[in-house]
């Protein structure tokens, strides 16, 4: 409980995300991710395709959370994460809909773009245990993350899905507003990492700790693949698992963006192929 107090003080000078925009989200005040005191969710499912590890054979209990701390301009989501379709809840609410996608079967609790509900979300934790709730919690990110608010994570989750968009500030800056995003990202990562290890699975293949993450292979080479690539295996390990993501296309305002207007080519991608063969990372998913 001490950590949910922690966590809903800093709603009062709101800095959970690196934009620190310091407003009292619990007078109704928005700063960039225009989030509320209340968890507002888009969608509580049970969903197949996530990797392999994570979706396993009953399926990821997924829980879209509504708004987002990135304004990422080519977002396939962007009714959820920059309109804020969804529902708005109560904490106990929330640890309901957990505790009803784990009556139907699923192997892990999916929380996708978390970061700005985390002190509803570790609310509603605390409420479902004593209930029975038991499953890993899968926290799916973008990956611009303060260390200090991770660390109340720390013995929480049990499986980081962070993103590693991008390594230089321009494109970070003009097609995600996330200024600072290598450095804060790569800070955050290897938090991940401290805190859960490389990837873990039971018997039947499924996840039961560990890190994931995830590259968005991007046109032009704005996300600077081989970069992020080599940096993971000389930092992280090569036994880091990465999905390697091709499914880019202009979504949301990209079309009208210079540099990400259309989508990937298979060349583009064979190319971030043969750089993640070359850093020498040796797990993971590539697409075809």
């Amino acid at each position: 409980m001490q950590r949910v107090r922690e966590a809903y003080a800093r709603l009062r000078s709101c800095d959970l995300c690196p934009h620190d925009c310091r407003v009292n989200r619990l007078a109704g005040e928005t700063g960039v991710c225009r989030a509320g005191w209340r968890p507002r969710i888009a969608s509580a499912n049970v969903h197949h395709g996530e990797e392999p590890p994570i979706s396993g054979t009953r399926g990821s209990g997924t829980i879209f959370l509504s708004w987002c701390s990135l304004n990422c301009r080519f977002c396939q989501n962007f009714p959820i994460s920059q309109q804020g379709n969804g529902t708005d809840l109560t904490t106990r609410q929330l640890a309901d809909r957990m505790l009803g996608l784990q009556k139907r079967g699923v192997h892990n609790i999916n929380f996708v773009t978390p970061t700005h509900f985390l002190p509803q979300i570790l609310a509603a934790l605390w409420l479902s245990i004593p209930s029975g709730f038991r499953l890993p919690i899968v926290w799916n990110s973008s990956g611009y993350e303060k260390v200090d608010v991770l660390r109340l994570l720390d013995g929480v989750v049990d499986i980081y899905l962070p993103d590693m968009k991008y390594v230089a500030e321009e494109p970070a800056v003009r097609f995600s507003s996330a200024p600072g995003y290598r450095e804060v990202n790569r800070s955050a990562v290897a938090e991940m990492l401290r805190q859960v290890g490389h990837l873990v699975l039971d018997d039947e293949g499924i996840a039961v700790r560990g890190l994931i993450i995830r590259h968005l292979v991007l046109p032009e080479g704005a996300a600077g693949s081989g970069e992020t690539l080599r940096w993971i295996a000389a930092n992280l390990g090569s036994e880091t698992h990465i999905a390697l993501m091709n499914q880019f296309f202009p979504a949301h305002r990209a079309a009208e963006t210079p540099g990400i207007h259309r989508k990937i080519t298979d060349d583009e991608y064979d190319e971030a192929v043969e750089e993640l063969e070359e850093a020498g990372l040796e797990n993971g998913w590539v697409q075809n």
